[in-house]
């Protein structure tokens, strides 16, 4: 990983350089991130577990189940937009043959 470079930007701009579909791309990097947000979680719950009591672990699964499914509605919503128009909102003035 380099300082200051989007995972998530570099992915995508790989597998269009390559020739894959525009979704197709950005499925595959909302999948990579998964595991890199599941090892960031354990991490800071690792890292704070001082902290955390178990009277939390109510509200640590409300607010787990509320983010997942809000999660799931705007990754919805986004891979409909990239579907219909590409990247190119999200782009600024950068232009890309395959976006």
């Amino acid at each position: 990983m380099v300082p200051g470079t989007s995972r998530s930007g570099a992915t995508i701009i790989s597998a269009l350089l390559v020739g894959v579909e525009r979704r197709a791309a950005a499925e595959f990097s909302f999948l990579l991130a998964v595991p890199t947000m599941l090892a960031a979680t354990v991490f800071s719950l690792w890292k704070n577990r001082d902290v955390l009591d178990v009277s939390a672990v109510g509200q640590i699964g409300v607010g787990f189940v509320v983010t997942f499914v809000v999660a799931l509605v705007v990754v919805r919503w986004l891979m409909g937009v990239i579907g219909r128009i590409g990247f190119t909102p999200s782009a600024g003035t950068a232009s890309c043959s395959g976006c």
